[in-house]
């Protein structure tokens, strides 16, 4: 129970970084008591017992608010929690509140947010990341010990890069997806933040899974991702020569990554430079194929349902549909819904959505041709370290290029991590993103431990 008070004292203290929307006070500190009481008698608890945790506000709980920081579900409450909820809760995890993030996912600097921009706790004027920004500064700053985040298309690597911590992005299907509120079905994950690769093995081997509320859940059985040895001496790494000399990445950030390759190899890895011809058009395929699925999936929210309903309804219903979607949604979302029903429309299907989805084909035969030869990708997770606040935001095209390097791993479905490994000479963090095998998260947590150490070692 003084854990659960030590963060809610945390939480209170740091309420200027604006990463928490609510706080669940009342019942995490009965359930610390509950679990307390549990220990005093010697039952047996769960494997995440104690574990303080929060929840991106676009992961349904039960009997909760959950609004995807946006004005459209500002007062909604939830019927069901997620699956993935459900089990951190039967293996008494605590959760402690929901975090603060992009309205629906769509932003990478939490800065479209209905309730405001999350702080970054190292440098108030740049960025955390997003959309995850609130799951990321909550753990940046000591606020719990992990917390679940949703990665459409870097989201959670993206602020875990920006926040200096740990940030995984599952395979997609490896994690539920019933009880997350859908920006693009075939892309969104829900993924964990943490401070140290056990704790992410943990919370992943919990919520890991297949799951009969949702089809794309796969049935491959979940490791032990806490103590699996993947029993490799030396790595077969590729780097993405395409990445490392694409013209918009930070110089330092470069030099970085070619002395980590160039000691990796002195230790005795195979590190080689792999061309990746598709580089360019990763972002494109991205926004074009995510923006469709968008337009799709949010075009339930008119206000009549459920959702914001105008106070000054017209009487013509489609007025009111105007009216409500206008008023309830922000600036990114209705740009992306409307990106999204421009390339579904009739007469651009085939010049755009048709050929993001070839697109989408060949990078996956690409990458499961790289991964016959080896066992890990490393590359950067975003061209620049954390971004100043509104350098970006009202330029959409700068901003979405800045996902350049987090998209791959989404369009090809492989899993994928930001570790924090360095420390740019502007005072900011930035890690490596390491992507595996489909389904190889063992391996994947494996290789990231084994290199934070060797970094902090060689450092």
């Amino acid at each position: 129970m003084r854990l659960v008070q030590y963060y809610l004292d945390r939480i209170a203290a740091h309420r200027h970084l604006n990463a928490f929307i609510e706080v669940f006070t009342e019942e995490s500190l009965r359930k610390a008591a509950d679990i307390d009481e549990s220990v005093r008698l010697g039952k047996k608890l769960g494997s995440l017992a104690g574990l303080v945790i929060g929840i991106k506000d676009l992961i349904c709980y039960k009997d909760h608010r959950v609004s995807a920081a946006s004005r459209m579900l500002e007062n909604f409450i939830s019927l069901y929690s997620a699956t993935a909820v459900e089990r951190l809760l039967a293996e008494d995890a605590i959760i402690i509140g929901r975090l603060n993030c992009d309205e629906f996912a769509m932003g990478s600097s939490t800065e479209n947010s209905v309730y405001g921009r999350v702080i970054n706790a190292l440098n108030a004027d740049r960025v955390p990341g997003g959309s995850s920004g609130g799951s990321a500064v909550a753990v940046q700053a000591g606020l719990c010990m992990a917390s679940l985040g949703t990665d459409t298309g870097g989201s959670v690597r993206q602020p875990a890069d920006f926040c200096g911590i740990i940030g995984l992005k599952p395979t997609y299907g490896r994690v539920s997806r019933s009880g997350l509120i859908a920006y693009a079905s075939s892309f969104d994950q829900i993924g964990i933040f943490g401070r140290n690769i056990d704790y992410v093995g943990g919370i992943l081997g919990v919520i890991a899974g297949e799951d009969e509320l949702d089809s794309t859940a796969t049935p491959i059985q979940v490791a032990d991702y806490q103590s699996v040895k993947d029993n490799l001496n030396h790595y077969r790494i590729a780097s993405l020569q395409d990445a490392l000399l694409h013209e918009g990445l930070d110089l330092e950030i470069k030099d970085k990554f070619d002395m980590l390759f160039s000691r990796l190899h002195a230790a005795g890895h195979l590190v080689e430079t792999v061309d990746f011809e598709y580089m360019e058009y990763l972002a494109p395929a991205y926004y074009i194929l995510t923006t469709a699925e968008a337009s799709s999936n949010l075009a339930r929210y008119d206000g009549l349902k459920y959702g914001y309903c105008s106070e000054n309804p017209n009487s013509e219903l489609i007025d009111l549909y105007r009216v409500n979607r206008s008023q309830g949604f922000g600036r990114e979302v209705k740009r992306r819904i409307m990106l999204g029903t421009f390339v579904l429309s009739a007469g651009y299907y085939e010049a755009y959505y048709s050929r993001a989805q070839k697109v989408r084909r060949l990078v996956a035969d690409k990458t499961d041709e790289i991964f016959s030869k080896y066992d890990y990708i490393i590359m950067p997770n975003s061209p620049t370290t954390a971004f100043r606040v509104g350098e970006k935001i009202k330029d959409p095209v700068s901003m979405y290029l800045a996902d350049i390097y987090t998209v791959f791993a989404n369009l090809a479905g492989i899993p994928a991590i930001s570790i924090p490994l360095f420390t740019h000479s502007d005072g900011m963090p930035f890690g490596a993103q390491v992507m595996g095998k489909k389904f190889d998260e063992a391996g994947l947590l494996q290789v990231s431990r084994y290199l934070m150490d060797f970094y902090h070692e060689m450092s």
